[in-house]
């Protein structure tokens, strides 16, 4: 007998939808949420998530920001609809790139992906 079991990363794209002018473009965009975990699983089947964090993207020019612990459980759980937008994208403390193809987030300045090697 053998048992399956595996680790690994991935993202999520949260139903929350808001409409802003966004700061850093000055076009009008989508703020769209997403949430990065690790996770376990058993035979294929995610047993239990750790490390989530969640992110704003702004869908007119793909500027991200990372939101509070706090602030990303409750759009999750679906208890916030609406995003004060002040508190969004004024400050670029540090720029994460994001890879398209697997979802590894990092805020270091790679050009490649680090984990699958897709160009970022």
């Amino acid at each position: 007998m053998f048992f399956i079991m595996g680790s690994g990363q991935n993202r999520k794209q949260l139903n929350f939808d808001q409409l802003i002018i966004c700061k850093c473009c000055q076009k009008y965009g989508h703020i769209q949420i997403i949430m990065t975990y690790s996770y376990f699983s058993f035979f294929f089947i995610p047993i239990f998530k750790w490390g989530k964090r969640y992110f704003a993207k702004m869908s007119c020019c793909g500027e991200v920001c990372e939101l509070n612990s706090e602030l990303g459980k409750d759009i999750e759980r679906g208890r916030l609809t609406a995003l004060n937008e002040e508190l969004l994208f004024q400050e670029k403390q540090q720029e994460w790139k994001y890879c398209q193809h697997c979802g590894f987030s990092t805020p270091e300045e790679f050009e490649y992906c680090p984990k699958c090697g897709q160009k970022l």
